[in-house]
């Protein structure tokens, strides 16, 4: 048995049916209006957008993990002193092909639905993304793909993130907080430097003392550990490493728990392999480039296992995800 997340509450639903079953997400392409545009870092932007009518019902019922394609042909440049100098080259270039984004929080009130979007700027297209202002249209295809699900039974929900894998996760740490009171959540998150850590702000030392050392995590009551790979802030390594030495002081019984994790694949090839190792569920959300979103253009595939088999096959980040779980799921060396 397992529960779909669903924003605002969940659908149970029997394994064992002739056909498992997920709660339709009415999907479109629609017209958002940018709530906010707001700068959290050095190259870190939180984007909010607005959707009315039948966009805003669509949002509404979006599940953490699942994402929406933008738009971004029409955004402004911003200022020349505003490119990054290692995109000064490529800031010109037209964007062609819209870009997906997950979804850091859905918040829906009043027949509105406003989607935050966490981004880094990292191209032309993110680059652009930073021009835009209240007030200004944004073309948007979603929801779309699967999201995040909880199996029945679960005690404990480790939620570790990678760089601008953060996104989903808030947004996740906030449907488990408020539809699972009784799931207890602690989340990882971990960056090269403390500078490339995407959150607004890190909390003082009797917050960090008490476990919580991000505000994004702690407004829901979620006790977070930061993991740099320098050592600028929290534990000195990889967030893989600092999950691992957690799980080593800590007894716990592997069905109790699941981790979800999104960031990078090498990082997702660790977590899957801690996962195994202590034989512990584990939802990995899988980045792609993708030029459609709906599993047209088939340039988004993610090669897998076949169960019981030695064979693989290839399925649609897109489509059949982006979350996975991560024993399916072939890494490259």
């Amino acid at each position: 048995m397992f529960i779909d997340l669903t924003g605002g509450g969940f659908s149970v639903h029997c394994a064992d049916a002739m056909e498992e079953t997920r709660k339709v997400t009415h999907k479109g392409s629609f017209v958002a209006v940018v709530r906010d545009n707001k700068q959290i870092g050095q190259r870190h932007y939180r984007l909010g957008l607005e959707f009315e009518a039948d966009a805003a019902e669509a949002f509404a019922g979006a599940e953490p993990g699942q994402f929406a394609q933008l738009d971004l042909a029409a955004a402004p440049l911003p200022p020349a002193e505003a490119v990054p100098k290692d995109l000064i080259d490529e800031s010109g270039r037209k964007i062609l092909l819209r870009r997906p984004f997950s979804f850091a929080d859905v918040v829906s009130k009043g027949g509105k639905t406003v989607v935050d979007i966490l981004y880094g700027v990292v191209g032309p297209a993110t680059l652009r993304m930073t021009g835009l202002s209240a007030g200004d249209s944004v073309s948007v295809i979603g929801p779309l793909g699967n999201g995040f699900r909880v199996p029945e039974g679960k005690k404990q929900a480790l939620l570790v993130t990678g760089g601008m894998g953060a996104g989903p996760l808030e947004y996740l740490a906030k449907v488990l907080t408020a539809d699972f009171p009784d799931l207890e959540v602690i989340a990882f998150a971990g960056a090269k430097t403390a500078k490339e850590l995407p959150f607004s702000k890190r909390l003082d030392e009797i917050s960090q003392g008490l476990g919580f050392s991000l505000a994004e995590f702690a407004r829901y009551g979620v006790k977070s550990l930061m993991a740099t790979d320098d050592g600028s802030a929290g534990y000195h390594g990889l967030v893989t490493d600092c999950l691992a030495e957690w799980l080593g002081q800590h007894r716990l019984v592997g069905a109790d728990v699941i981790i979800y994790s999104c960031g990078p694949e090498q990082m997702l090839a660790r977590i899957a392999e801690i996962a195994k190792e202590k034989n512990i569920d584990c939802q990995i959300s899988m980045e792609r480039m993708m030029a459609c979103g709906i599993g047209v253009c088939q340039s988004c595939a993610v090669e897998c296992k076949v169960d019981g088999s030695e064979k693989t096959v290839y399925k649609l980040c897109c489509e059949d995800g982006p979350v996975f779980d991560s024993r399916e799921v072939v890494f490259s060396s």
